[in-house]
């Protein structure tokens, strides 16, 4: 047991001071380093469309922001951050999960089984309170409130599946998220993760 503990703290430690290439993310997700090419077109037009349809003068919104969930040994990059205006700390590298009221995904062919697995339990676990998963693979959005239990056993208790064109009701943040505007993955294989 104590050897495993010391493992995972090397693993923290060398993710922290590993030099990444230009346009490669990397992620700590329990105590594995994960490391992603740069993202598609659709990609980030859709974090665009989300990011430009939240009101500035409630919610701020983080790309490329590193999330710290300290019971998770985890450290993942979200592909988007949405907390309320004035609860984020000043500076830093790492922002705590008990600040942030969403975390969006957006699934690439590469991502899906992180984005509907292991980041589920993890963000659920860090108490996040809505994760919202976008997926141009199937055209759908996954919204998950209600984060319950702790380490692997992790998850959300509510789920709510919402097609690409149909409205998201982000009751959290007190809007609809329009999906009219999101692209989807040509070529790529459906597949068949809820």
């Amino acid at each position: 047991m104590e050897m495993t503990a010391v493992d995972e703290r090397r693993m923290t430690e060398l993710f922290e001071n590993l030099e990444v290439p230009e346009g490669i993310k990397m992620e700590l997700l329990r105590g594995e380093i994960v490391m992603m090419a740069g993202p598609d077109l659709v990609h980030n037009r859709i974090v665009r469309s989300v990011a430009l349809q939240l009101p500035s003068d409630r919610w701020e919104w983080l790309m490329t922001q590193d999330i710290d969930i300290l019971s998770e040994q985890s450290e993942p990059v979200p592909d988007l951050v949405v907390l309320k205006s004035d609860a984020g700390p000043e500076s830093g590298r790492l922002l705590p999960s008990e600040v942030v009221t969403m975390l969006v995904e957006v699934v690439s062919k590469n991502s899906v089984d992180r984005d509907y697995g292991i980041k589920r339990s993890i963000y659920a676990a860090g108490k996040v309170p809505a994760y919202l998963i976008i997926d141009p693979i199937v055209a759908h959005c996954v919204l998950l409130t209600e984060p319950v239990g702790g380490g692997d056993e992790a998850d959300y208790r509510v789920q709510r599946i919402t097609k690409f064109g149909d409205s998201v009701p982000l009751d959290l943040l007190e809007l609809e998220l329009d999906t009219g505007e999101f692209g989807t993955l040509p070529g790529v294989r459906p597949h068949r993760r809820p």
